[in-house]
């Protein structure tokens, strides 16, 4: 039983380490830019071994040099009530869990069942990936410090990082790191390197329309780097677009 207790404190201690570690980190960067994520590092360690040799475009620019434009349409079709919540929009992540559980339940109806197969082993398809819940403050979260696998434990962590983000720093420093970290194509992250990636001109030029289109590909930029004709992303650039004048600037 003191064995047991002693590795429950050790643990309890690392833990403690652990967060006071992330408390540090984030407080630094009040001031300082982060020089890179977690989800940087491992997408580098991904494209030197499948590309051999690394490929990167990313370059910081201040706040104020990123067009107002592409921070109301990240806004608009990320997080609309980015500067009002606390960094979790619960009404969003429950209406993203009930979207989840429906999309299940339609594909188990909808599975083909074998004449004579054994109901409990029969493959169930799995259901499209209903993108929405997280906010910015939270993909930022995961995105500068932990890896892609979705376990409870790295969900509780994401919370709690989320928290500390929102505690340790203001909104706009928020926002401006995720403008200049976030992933918009294989090896180009940032704003900067987007507008120049695909428009050829700084960050701070873009028009409403190619802020839109540059918002409307952030939960799949790869995929939308090969599809630049797409008809969604047009269509969906449209509706940003219409709503990015709701959209509140921190």
């Amino acid at each position: 039983m003191k064995s047991f207790a002693r590795w429950l404190g050790l643990l309890l201690i690392a833990l403690l380490a652990l967060q006071l570690f992330f408390v540090a980190r984030i407080a630094v960067m009040a001031v300082v830019a982060p020089q890179s994520t977690s989800f940087q590092r491992s997408e580098a360690w991904r494209l030197a071994n499948d590309k051999g040799g690394l490929h990167w475009r990313q370059q910081w620019v201040a706040y104020n040099q990123i067009s107002d434009n592409l921070k109301r349409a990240v806004i608009a079709s990320e997080d609309d009530s980015f500067t009002n919540h606390d960094g979790v929009d619960w009404d969003a992540l429950e209406k993203a869990w009930e979207k989840n559980a429906k999309a299940e339940a339609r594909a188990a109806k909808q599975a083909p069942v074998k004449p004579n197969a054994n109901p409990a082993k029969a493959a169930v398809p799995k259901p499209p990936k209903i993108v929405g819940g997280s906010t910015i403050t939270q993909q930022l979260a995961k995105n500068l410090f932990l890896s892609g696998e979705r376990t409870l434990v790295r969900k509780g962590q994401e919370l709690v990082l989320t928290v500390l983000l929102e505690h340790l720093l203001s909104k706009q420093r928020i926002l401006e790191i995720y403008l200049n970290s976030v992933e918009w194509g294989e090896g180009v992250f940032g704003a900067e390197a987007a507008a120049q990636h695909y428009y050829r001109k700084p960050a701070s030029q873009l028009s409403s329309y190619e802020a839109a289109r540059l918002a409307v590909m952030l939960p799949r930029p790869r995929y939308y780097e090969k599809l630049s004709n797409s008809g969604y992303l047009g269509s969906r650039a449209g509706v940003i677009v219409g709503r990015m004048g709701d959209a509140l600037l921190p």
